[in-house]
């Protein structure tokens, strides 16, 4: 059969790749196949939280303690954007992963680097530069790495491979909602995606669009400090964002998600280009951002331990955890309620 004649679903799609229900199937339909089963002693390993958890990372219970891993890869376009470059993006994502799983200190990690033969030196050694910059925000440390170069044409600049461990006295799973929790956003939504947008030209307004792309492992641990076990739930809203970010939460947790709309926390910047393109700020990846599950009792101790730090000024109570509409998410528009919905195809491709 020529590649013509492949029936639809036969290849893959760059919806498939932007965070939301089509990714998730991919996942579950190709690499979930000898995934290291969840909760079961392994080896070593009294219990673990693997792949088919589908959780920002994996945990491996050490003794009292867990380690925690992750692994990403990072392709955004244009290298440099208003905000930040491929260098903080790489050591942010990964440190913020392993933060949503609760592993907050001492991240160390892996340092891939694929280049395509012609890209300036100088450009390279900016990103690295960025790289130490981040690592030092963040306090993690690269232990090792591997380069390549790859011919002229084979490559679109530069591909950066991370993969960072970090031990957690406690994981904080993505699927611990329950009726009545709150649901919490450390800051505003959407930057990171419009943004990029902007960089690439697709935006043309006046107004300042910047990524908000940083290390928020420190904001998790002041969280953690606040709330205790009363911070139930952590997911990193990046491709797909806050929207897809919680019908994942709701789905695994089974409640339903309803959201304020009053709420939200966005910068005028993004309200103007999300009006001028169509695009719901829901559905734009953030990289500098956490959503969290918090207990009724401890959601004001937490919100005020997030906006005490520098990356939470503007954290929102923005929703509540109900025991109707499970693995749905609604939002309250002051005049009624609609379904926010998951983003199918991909709003904004190469953006981490």
């Amino acid at each position: 059969m020529s590649r013509r004649e492949r029936p639809r679903g036969a290849t893959v799609t760059l919806a498939q790749g932007a965070g939301g229900r089509a990714m998730r199937a991919l996942i579950e339909e190709v690499f979930l196949k000898g995934a290291l089963p969840s909760a079961r002693p392994h080896g070593a390993f009294s219990e673990c939280v693997g792949l088919e958890a589908q959780d920002d990372g994996a945990a491996l219970r050490l003794g009292d303690r867990w380690l925690v891993m992750t692994t990403d890869s990072h392709v955004v376009l244009p290298i440099f954007f208003p905000g930040g470059d491929i260098g903080r993006l790489a050591v942010a994502g990964t440190v913020n992963d392993l933060a949503a799983m609760g592993a907050t200190d001492g991240a160390v990690l892996s340092f891939g680097v694929v280049v395509e033969e012609g890209f300036a030196r100088e450009d390279l050694e900016r990103v690295q530069a960025s790289v130490r910059e981040a690592c030092r925000e963040s306090g993690a440390t690269i232990v090792t790495g591997d380069t390549k170069v790859m011919p002229r044409g084979e490559l679109s600049g530069l591909v950066l491979h991370t993969t960072g461990l970090a031990f957690a006295d406690r994981v904080v799973r993505d699927a611990g909602l329950r009726p009545g929790d709150r649901i919490l956003v450390s800051g505003t939504l959407g930057d990171h995606g419009f943004a990029i947008l902007a960089a690439r030209g697709r935006i043309e307004l006046d107004a300042d669009l910047r990524s908000d792309v940083a290390p928020v492992n420190g904001l998790v641990r002041a969280a953690l400090a606040a709330g205790g076990p009363g911070v139930v739930a952590l997911k990193d809203p990046t491709r797909g964002g806050l929207a897809s970010a919680l019908h994942e939460m709701a789905a695994k947790s089974g409640v339903g998600v309803l959201l304020d709309e009053a709420a939200l926390p966005l910068r005028p910047a993004v309200q103007a280009a999300s009006e001028l393109l169509g695009i719901d700020p829901l559905h734009v990846a953030n990289e500098g951002k956490i959503v969290l599950g918090v207990a009724p009792e401890k959601a004001a101790a937490v919100l005020a331990a997030l906006r005490a730090h520098p990356l939470g000024r503007d954290a929102a109570v923005v929703g509540t955890c109900v025991a109707e509409h499970a693995g749905r998410v609604l939002l309250d528009t002051g005049f009624g309620r609609r379904i926010v919905t998951e983003p199918e195809g991909d709003l904004v491709p190469r953006i981490c």
